[in-house]
C-alpha cells in the first residue's frame, strides 16, 4: 500500500503488514487502558481505626450517661476517626505482552492510513529552532492537532514545537498508543516510517 506525502502527488510504498491491517477495536482499547493504568502511581493512603493513634479508653459508660454507646473515640463515625474502608497503595498494572502490544500499534497506524490521518514528510530538519517557521509549515499544510513522529532526536525541532499546544513530537523508539490516539493527524519522517516497519514485523 501507499503512504500519502505532504509534498503532494508523491506517495511512499509502505507493508501492508503493519499500515494495511483491520482495526482492532478490542485490542486498542485493552492496550490504551493497560498503559494508562501503568502510569497511575497508586500511592493513595488512608488509616483505618486499627491505625489511628489514640482510642484506647471508652469514652463514657456503656449506661446511664443517656448518650449513644460508644467503645473509641476514634471510631469512623467521629471526628478524627479512621476511614472505614481505608485506601491502601495498589499496583495497577495490567499485563500486556509484546505481541498484544505491536499489534494493537499495527491495528492504531492502519486506521490511520485508511482515513488519511497519517501523513509522511521526507524530513522535518528547522535551520533554526523557532516555532514560528514550523508553525507556519504546519499550517501550509494544513495540520492543527498533530503528532511528529521521528526517527532521531532533534534538538531544533523539540524546542520549536514545544510552544505549540496540540504539537508533539517524539521518537519511533518511544511511539505509544496513548500518544498515537491524542492527536487529530499523525506526521511521520520517511526515516521514522522504515524504522516502524522494522520494529512491528
Amino acid at each position: 500500500m501507499k503512504l500519502k506525502m505532504v509534498s503532494g502527488a508523491a506517495e511512499l510504498q509502505v507493508s501492508e503488514a503493519t499500515f494495511g491491517l483491520k482495526f482492532n477495536e478490542a485490542l486498542v482499547h485493552q492496550v490504551i487502558t493497560a498503559y494508562r493504568n501503568a502510569g497511575r502511581a497508586g500511592t493513595k493512603a488512608q488509616k483505618s481505626r486499627a491505625e489511628v493513634s489514640g482510642g484506647g479508653k471508652k469514652p463514657w459508660s456503656q449506661k446511664g450517661t443517656g448518650q449513644a454507646r460508644a467503645g473509641s473515640n476514634r471510631s469512623p463515625i467521629w471526628v478524627g476517626g479512621g476511614k472505614t474502608f481505608a485506601a491502601k497503595p495498589r499496583d495497577f498494572e495490567q499485563k500486556v505482552n509484546r505481541k498484544m502490544y505491536r499489534g494493537a500499534l499495527r491495528s492504531m497506524l492502519s486506521e490511520l492510513a485508511r482515513t488519511e490521518r497519517l501523513v509522511v514528510a521526507e524530513s522535518l530538519g528547522l535551520e533554526v529552532p523557532k516555532t514560528k517557521v514550523l508553525a507556519g509549515q504546519l499550517k501550509e499544510w494544513s495540520l492543527a492537532s498533530v503528532l511528529i513522529v521521528i526517527e532521531a532526536t532533534d534538538e531544533k525541532l523539540f524546542l520549536a514545537a514545544r510552544n505549540l499546544p496540540h504539537v508533539e513530537v517524539i521518537e519511533v523508539s518511544a511511539l505509544n498508543p496513548l500518544a498515537l490516539a491524542r492527536h487529530e493527524k499523525v506526521l511521520m519522517t520517511v526515516g521514522a516510517v522504515k524504522m516502524l516497519e522494522e520494529r512491528l514485523q
